[in-house]
């Protein structure tokens, strides 16, 4: 392959990055999760338990299938066609978000779209990331993987700003954050530049997906007779050799925790500013922005460390940064700042949460570029599409666990602002689990 068609190759493969990145920021985090809860469903505590309701179901289907989609994939080669594939889920299932009108009696045929999106979304990036290895040397994947997080990052803030700025208006002023009227007659009483976020986010995908499929290299085809089986014995056999593989075994327990542990704060952040703070949605999306940015120089950053010093560094470093911020979230509410008393009016609360969210986005970035760099550097070629099945697996097999933790805590102190306490746990966790993962992987003997 000449040396224009390979870095064409990366590109392809990094914008990928950019096109799926909106599923995230626009409608899990964001924009389409908080109208659901607050205007979708008339009983704010109501959506919220039928919007977790809809993320365990669509968690445990992408957690049992991962792996066995990889290995079949592993098996037969090409990994192009299975993107393609679960791309149409995540298009139509976002873009059935529009049927989210405010006060639905009934919003089941909404959440079932956004599981079907959802699934769409992160099977396809199973596949994807598999490709990684494929790109160049693996001296190369850490950049080419936090240059591609970090293209991610530019997509979901360009994607924010655009629903932002011209299609989410004030329901009360009509207006959107630019003080402009929505685009396209877009009614805010209806919702529909909410709403509409799920199209944006179906037409964005299409469209920046393309020069994946007409630029980057695929896997050879291998005979398709017996894949599923061939595929299944492989499968079996990572699994058992698992306690063969220490650095491996532990690499995966150890992101399971430290991932976990990521999501949680991920989650958290919005609550917390809105309920502890007090913030508006504008200054949420705000700080949504500004996450945005950090994260993509974080990532982009983290992948020229982890090409000079390697992954590990990366991400000890960013879990470290991880632990400080909730630390300093733990002892900051409006009435304190690292437990030292301000005036109620103080806004230096609101300063802090912000550098916490800029340190958020950034050692976040870094983390989950580096960490799917070490997973590479963990694998086997012959099994990369299924190891980052498993990877899925172990990312999602404990998802329930950090807003378990987070809801018991706040129970049991009756304080939001301790409730993240257990997130600094499972971080630690994962940290003290990386020491036995060795940075090159499992070093096996050659017979002579």
């Amino acid at each position: 392959m000449s040396d224009r068609a390979q870095k064409k190759g990366i590109w392809g493969w990094m914008l990928f990055d950019w096109a799926s990145q909106p599923f995230h920021t626009l409608l899990i985090t964001f924009i389409f999760s908080h109208y659901f809860v607050n205007r979708v469903v008339a009983d704010p505590v109501a959506g919220q338990a039928q919007w977790a309701f809809m993320l365990s179901i669509a968690g445990f289907i992408i957690a049992i299938m991962a792996p066995f989609l990889g290995a079949f994939a592993d098996a037969a080669g090409p990994r192009k066609p299975w993107i393609a594939f679960f791309s149409i889920f995540y298009v139509v299932g976002a873009g059935m978000l529009w049927l989210a009108v405010p006060g639905m009696m009934d919003p089941t045929i909404v959440l079932i779209g956004f599981a079907i999106g959802l699934i769409g979304a992160e099977f396809a990036t199973v596949f994807t990331n598999a490709m990684l290895p494929d790109l160049g040397p693996r001296e190369e994947v850490g950049r080419v993987s936090g240059s591609g997080w970090a293209m991610g990052y530019w997509g979901g803030l360009v994607s924010l700003i655009i629903v932002l700025g011209f299609m989410v208006g004030d329901p009360e002023t009509g207006s959107t954050r630019f003080g402009t009227t929505p685009i396209l007659g877009l009614d805010p009483a209806m919702g529909e530049g909410e709403r509409g976020a799920g199209i944006l986010t179906s037409i964005w995908y299409i469209v920046f997906i393309i020069p994946l499929f007409l630029w980057t290299r695929d896997a050879p085809r291998r005979a398709t007779k017996g894949a599923f089986q061939r595929g299944l014995g492989l499968l079996v056999q990572n699994i058992k050799t698992l306690s063969s593989r220490p650095s491996f075994a532990s690499y995966l327990m150890s992101s399971m925790f430290y991932r976990d542990a990521l999501n949680g704060l991920y989650m958290f952040g919005g609550i917390y500013a809105g309920s502890v703070l007090g913030w508006s949605i504008v200054e949420v999306g705000t700080f949504g922005l500004l996450a945005n940015v950090t994260g993509a120089l974080g990532a982009w950053a983290g992948g020229r460390i982890d090409r000079a010093q390697g992954p590990k560094l990366v991400i000890r470093g960013s879990i470290w940064l991880l632990i400080g911020v909730c630390l300093a979230v733990v002892m900051t509410d409006r009435s304190m700042v690292l437990m030292i008393p301000v005036a109620e009016t103080s806004a230096l609360p609101d300063i802090l949460f912000y550098v916490c969210g800029a340190v958020i986005g950034a050692a976040g970035g870094s983390l989950q570029a580096a960490s799917r760099t070490m997973l590479v550097h963990q694998s086997e070629e012959e099994a990369m599409t299924q190891s980052f099945g498993l990877y899925a697996l172990t990312g999602k097999a404990t998802s329930f666990l950090a807003p378990m933790l987070i809801g018991w805590a706040t129970l049991v102190t009756e304080s939001q602002r301790l409730g993240i306490a257990p997130v600094i746990g499972l971080f630690i966790i994962g940290i003290v689990i990386l020491y036995w993962v060795k940075p090159q992987g499992d070093v096996r003997v050659q017979p002579a």
